[in-house]
């Protein structure tokens, strides 16, 4: 078989691995060729891809990013998008695609194979809040990421008496920030699922300082916001943003900073902020995320030659399990709240 792969969305780490498996499981399992279509659905569009061969892909493993590029275009905000999707893969002898991506670019693949084409999806998102697999990889290098800042931040908070606010990543969902916060034994941990009073956080806060707590780490979610009220309007307009993505996403970032100002305003204690941002992306992957990519790469690969297509491969109890789109695109996976209520709430403040 001819296969085309992408890689849509946001860059993350393992993606090579996935890749590196898709080429080798297809080249050295089934004798396919392999062809990597560059930046996304915009290289589907543009007919713009490489011949992957075995040679190129086998060091890919460690390399975090994507060596074919990524991007979020979405055929479908042009009338004439799919047609051109569907022109480029019959014009390249495509016999199926391999998808890495999100809920937006799986949200594609899913109408494009409601349209006929041959597509195998493998969920990709830092967030972790894509939906039918347990985890998807890049999250657990995000986390070990993010673990190792507020390491580092609490050594020179505690050494100037400051409260730190950490922003990380998590637009409609928390898993990043909880579990780096939990990791880190932040005292606050603030997430989207949870609006957050701004009064009731700077009280626990003072009530560490009277204990004799004179640093404190809060962690907040990218996208968390206050309760509603006038905090929720003062933050809403500190964060507001009118850029937005093919996928009408507005480009989140702020709150950090406004969290800040605010708990200083309101304790008088000196607070900073840091923006991990796209930090959490990059490099290396853990040896978990490597794992899990592979896994993913083979699996994808195993449900081309099964001909099982619209489906997204899927961590569930530990194995890898194929799921329908429509299972796995169009619903966010929040965050278990017991991760705060039973496991955080004991340790926060």
């Amino acid at each position: 078989m001819r296969i085309g792969v992408l890689t849509g969305g946001g860059d993350c780490p393992g993606l090579n691995a996935v890749i590196r498996a898709v080429v080798l499981t297809g080249a050295n399992r089934y004798g396919d060729e392999v062809l990597g279509f560059l930046d996304g659905w915009r290289g589907v569009l543009e007919d713009r891809a490489q011949e992957m061969v075995p040679e190129r892909c086998q060091d890919l493993l460690p390399l975090g990013g994507t060596v074919l590029g990524t991007s979020r275009t979405n055929p479908y905000a042009t009338p004439d998008g799919p047609g051109k999707v569907k022109a480029t893969l019959a014009a390249r002898s495509i016999d199926a695609v391999v998808a890495i991506g999100g809920d937006d670019t799986l949200g594609v693949a899913s109408k494009l194979g409601a349209e006929g084409v041959a597509l195998v999806g493998v969920p990709k998102t830092i967030d972790n809040d894509l939906s039918a697999t347990e985890v998807t990889f890049g999250f657990d290098t995000a986390v070990q990421i993010a673990t190792e800042a507020i390491d580092r931040l609490r050594t020179t908070a505690e050494s100037h008496h400051r409260v730190i606010v950490c922003e990380v990543m998590g637009r409609h969902a928390g898993w990043i920030a909880a579990e780096a916060g939990i990791a880190g034994g932040a005292a606050e941990i603030l997430v989207p699922e949870v609006p957050f009073d701004l009064k009731d956080v700077c009280e626990r806060l003072a009530r560490r300082h009277r204990r004799g707590r004179y640093s404190s780490i809060v962690v907040v979610s990218e996208g968390a916001l206050p309760a509603d009220g006038e905090d929720l309007e003062r933050a809403r307009a500190a964060t507001s943003s009118t850029s937005v993505d093919q996928f009408g996403h507005v480009r989140l970032g702020g709150i950090g900073a406004w969290l800040a100002e605010e708990i200083e305003r309101c304790t008088g204690y000196e607070s900073r902020v840091t923006i991990l941002g796209h930090i959490q992306r990059g490099g290396t992957p853990t040896a978990f995320d490597r794992v899990l990519a592979t896994r993913f790469g083979v699996a994808a690969m195993r449900a081309v030659h099964d001909g099982d297509f619209g489906t997204m491969v899927a961590l569930q109890a530990g194995e890898i399990v194929r799921v329908p789109f429509e299972a796995a695109v169009g619903i966010s996976k929040v965050l278990d709240r017991r991760l705060l209520d039973e496991v955080a709430a004991p340790f926060l403040g």
